[in-house]
């Protein structure tokens, strides 16, 4: 097979794997973000106390972890057809992959926000802030960094799960790398096809990487953090001058 002939081929199947991951990345945000940050505030000694509540989460999560993608694949797919109409291209693809992604995403976020000192949030507390003051204010600005970085590591993830797709029908440049370079022997299209796809890899994890040491070098500057401890700093000296009075 000529250059001529892969390219178009090419071109079509990366747009489809640019999509399911796009889309598919951006549910597994939107759930997984308030769902790992509810798994810290429902724990033991956590704002929102829920021990019960905290374990059927923490199930749930769990089992979605553990499964493997091609079998979730069919394990959705009567739902799949629900949602689109149809279980093969692209668009079918984006229902398993984002509830994939969401339980993966979740406990990524639940690990980051464990992270954050939790001096600040007694701060805020002192100052009369209530949860979600403190989850807006304290918990995600501080665990941000650490954020980024968990979202590139789902989206390299995604990544590895729509090549999975492609061989079931998913579409994009895994589902080329079965039909061209397996079932037709053509080893040549499958090497170029894994080399999209290490560097589309490679490049999101620079990026990432990039956004990620930025946003810690302006947190460690001037964020949050820094004006709350300079914040309890100073209650102890106001507290001593009241006394002295």
């Amino acid at each position: 097979m000529t250059w001529s002939q892969m390219q178009p081929l090419l071109e079509q199947a990366s747009w489809e794997t640019l999509i399911m991951v796009g889309w598919s990345t951006l549910i597994a945000v939107v759930a997984g973000l308030p769902l790992g940050v509810l798994l810290v505030l429902t724990d033991r000694g956590g704002l929102l106390q829920n021990v019960v509540l905290n374990k059927v989460i923490g199930q749930v999560v769990n089992i979605g972890r553990s499964m493997p993608f091609i079998i979730l694949m069919v394990a959705l797919m009567s739902f799949t057809r629900w949602v689109t109409g149809t279980t093969i291209g692209s668009e079918a693809a984006i229902v398993p992959l984002a509830i994939g992604g969401i339980p993966f995403f979740a406990r990524l976020v639940e690990t980051a926000v464990r992270e954050v000192d939790g001096g600040l949030v007694e701060a805020v507390q002192s100052m009369g802030g209530n949860t979600w003051t403190i989850v807006r204010k304290v918990l995600v600005p501080e665990a941000l960094p650490s954020l980024i970085a968990s979202t590139t590591t789902t989206v390299i993830a995604l990544i590895g799960y729509s090549a999975m797709a492609g061989t079931v029908g998913g579409g994009g440049l895994g589902d080329l790398a079965v039909r061209y370079g397996y079932q037709r022997f053509e080893p040549g299209f499958m090497w170029i096809t894994v080399a999209l796809l290490a560097v589309a890899i490679s490049i999101i994890q620079f990026a990432g990487d990039y956004a990620a040491r930025a946003l810690h070098r302006r947190g460690g500057q001037g964020g949050a953090g820094p004006r709350l401890r300079l914040l309890r700093a100073k209650e102890p000296a106001a507290a001593d001058v009241g006394k002295v009075a």
